[in-house]
């Protein structure tokens, strides 16, 4: 299918992949996404723990072997890996070791325990934990014609669209399969102006990743959608300062979509809520007792200060509905079989402003 047209134009997916991550792309800018937008990793301290009890127990899965890594793809600036390292206990920190994976340079001050790496390291022991990667993984997008064909959307930097060659051959097969573009029983040619977004190098990308893990789990976080519920016009939007913005693959703003999560699933995988995973790690937003007010004042503000953090990080309609694929390599999932399935309908874009 054609990628490069007269006048700048090209499709989506080596726009996005210049904007954010070329010489002068988005993700390599020096104040790094938090500086744009906060994930649940910026949200509270409790997902760390929450990801670092998870940790513990594909150690235990593992029958603790010598060395357990923490592998954290699309690490930004290390936030994530160094307070997962941050919150084990003595005897499994002595034998754990971090792995930021990242295209941006490393950063100032991390953690001399942690390898920074472009790429995961090959055949490692542990947890591979993707939080928000897999939405900046670059996508085509696809929107159907006047005559009900649909065509590869090209843009130019300023982000002016145009349709360019039909869709065909292995993206024209993933989109009948997991995203169809079809019309009604009455008039069978899709309507005009519906749009899709071609999550088959995200599927790629996932499979390398677990394929690169030797033994433990592999676990995908983002928002997305299901194969029956798809959005129509799809999900293509940019992120500026906090503000979603119309995206322009000029490195000025990050360029996102949602996840076709069960697309990217491989068999064995399981895809669960964050809300049900969190809670299942310890991640709670009751309020405490208003006893412990009067007893110990100091713990109650710091306990009700939780309560809140929790209670966004596991909020229907916000970060709490976000999907969770989990692969295990070589172990039995961790995490109770009796979470239930995320259906993955259509969720809303829950990146944060940056605080």
């Amino acid at each position: 299918m054609e990628r490069e047209a007269a006048g700048g134009r090209r499709g989506w997916r080596p726009a996005t992949e210049e904007a954010l991550y070329g010489p002068r792309g988005f993700y390599r800018r020096p104040e790094g996404p938090a500086g744009h937008f906060r994930t649940s990793v910026h949200a509270s301290p409790l997902f760390a723990e929450a990801v670092a009890r998870l940790l513990r127990l594909v150690d235990e899965a593992l029958a603790r072997p010598a060395e357990l890594a923490f592998v954290d793809l699309g690490a930004g600036r290390g936030e994530l890996v160094g307070a997962v390292l941050k919150a084990l206990p003595a005897e499994v920190a002595s034998r754990a070791r971090g792995y930021a994976v990242e295209r941006a340079a490393r950063p100032a001050g991390l953690d001399h325990r942690i390898e920074w790496l472009p790429e995961p390291p090959p055949g490692v022991t542990g947890l591979l934990f993707a939080n928000e990667w897999l939405d900046n993984v670059p996508v085509d997008v696809v929107e159907v014609d006047a005559h009900g064909v649909p065509r590869l959307v090209l843009v130019d930097a300023a982000g002016t669209e145009s349709l360019g060659e039909p869709v065909g051959g292995a993206d024209a097969r993933w989109l009948e399969k997991w995203w169809p573009l079809t019309g009604t029983p009455d008039d069978p040619l899709p309507a005009e102006g519906l749009r899709a977004e071609i999550g088959l190098p995200r599927d790629t990308a996932w499979a390398s990743a677990v394929a690169a893990l030797g033994r433990g789990l592999a676990v995908a976080v983002d928002y997305g959608h299901g194969v029956g519920a798809r959005p129509p016009f799809g999900t293509l939007t940019g992120f500026r300062e906090g503000r979603e913005t119309a995206p322009v693959p000029d490195g000025s703003c990050d360029i996102t979509a949602h996840v076709a999560l069960d697309a990217c699933a491989l068999p064995g995988g399981r895809l669960v809520s964050q809300r049900d995973a969190l809670r299942t790690l310890g991640v709670s937003g009751g309020r405490p007792s208003l006893a412990l007010a009067s007893t110990d004042p100091a713990a109650y503000v710091r306990a009700l200060a939780g309560a809140g953090e929790a209670a966004e990080l596991t909020a229907r309609g916000g970060l709490g509905d976000f999907g969770w694929l989990t692969q295990p390599v070589g172990i039995p999932n961790p995490l109770p079989a009796s979470l239930p399935a995320s259906p993955q309908g259509p969720l809303p874009e829950t990146k944060q402003p940056s605080a």
